[in-house]
């Protein structure tokens, strides 16, 4: 055996290990649903109508013969164009912040007030100003994502390396140059986490957004469940929009561990 076979043996079992222990996690959340809706729930109640069994079922019909392949189609591209939005707002915000410490003063206040104010509550400033449809949400999306982008662009280019910086300089490197080939590739990886904590972000309040003046998208088929008393519809969408927040968040990982790999094998500027 070599040691690059004997270095990779430990960590496949640990990666076993870890996805073993998930699965298991993963059972036991479904013993709960399971205890809660079907042994525990007195007959004729109501939470026996989002049990496992019905939910699956229902989940299947609606994947394979119902329009609700296009409502979550929507609300993707929903998410897409909020976190585009926050992307080409915070990135070069939270370059200059991170910048320039008269601004970081400057905007600092302001940011921490607005970013505590929940998306949620500019719902009905967002309809009365841009109206009914897509509009509004892609406003409330953005405002949601764009402040983890801010936030961590800003802590990447103060935790620069300056010695990239100081190579750049004695290279006679533009300014465009330094922040095209320094200062971006340095900073990615705080901005990759900013995308991730984004998302995250962007899927809690993608539902609610879609359940005001539009007429697509998962929130909207919520409420066309509820509509309809289609419990075990309704839980089935529950489930959808918890399974693809799961595999959103899982492509952001996925991302920062192969920017992470890259980072490992590119030169340090002490080579």
């Amino acid at each position: 055996m070599t040691a690059a076979s004997g270095a990779t043996l430990p960590r496949r079992q640990g990666l076993a290990a870890r996805c073993g222990l998930g699965l298991a996690g993963l059972a036991a959340l479904l013993a709960l649903w399971w205890l809660g809706t079907d042994v525990l729930a007195p007959a004729g109640g109501m939470a026996r109508r989002f049990a496992p069994g019905p939910t699956f079922v229902s989940l299947g019909e609606l994947l394979t013969g119902s329009d609700l392949p296009m409502h979550v189609w929507v609300s993707l591209r929903r998410i897409a164009v909020g976190l585009g939005l926050a992307l080409a707002i915070g990135v070069p915000l939270g370059l200059a912040i991170g910048s320039y410490r008269r601004l970081e003063a400057a905007v600092s206040p302001a940011m921490q007030f607005l970013r505590m104010i929940s998306p949620l509550s500019w719902m009905p400033i967002a309809v009365m100003v841009f109206g009914v449809g897509d509009d509004p949400v892609y406003f409330l999306l953005t405002f949601a994502a764009v402040w983890p982008i801010v936030l961590n662009t800003a802590a990447g280019v103060q935790q620069l390396d300056a010695r990239w910086l100081q190579l750049a300089q004695s290279v006679a490197a533009t300014r465009w140059e330094t922040l095209w080939h320094v200062i971006l590739p340095g900073v990615l990886g705080h901005i990759l986490t900013g995308v991730r904590l984004a998302i995250g972000i962007l899927w809690i309040v993608l539902v609610p957004c879609e359940m005001l003046g539009v007429s697509a998208g998962m929130g909207y088929f919520i409420l066309d469940t509820r509509d309809r008393l289609a419990y075990s519809e309704l839980m089935a969408m529950v489930l959808l929009i918890g399974v693809l927040g799961f595999l959103l968040d899982a492509a952001a990982r996925g991302l920062y561990r192969y920017w992470r790999c890259l980072l490992y094998t590119s030169p340090s500027p002490r080579d």
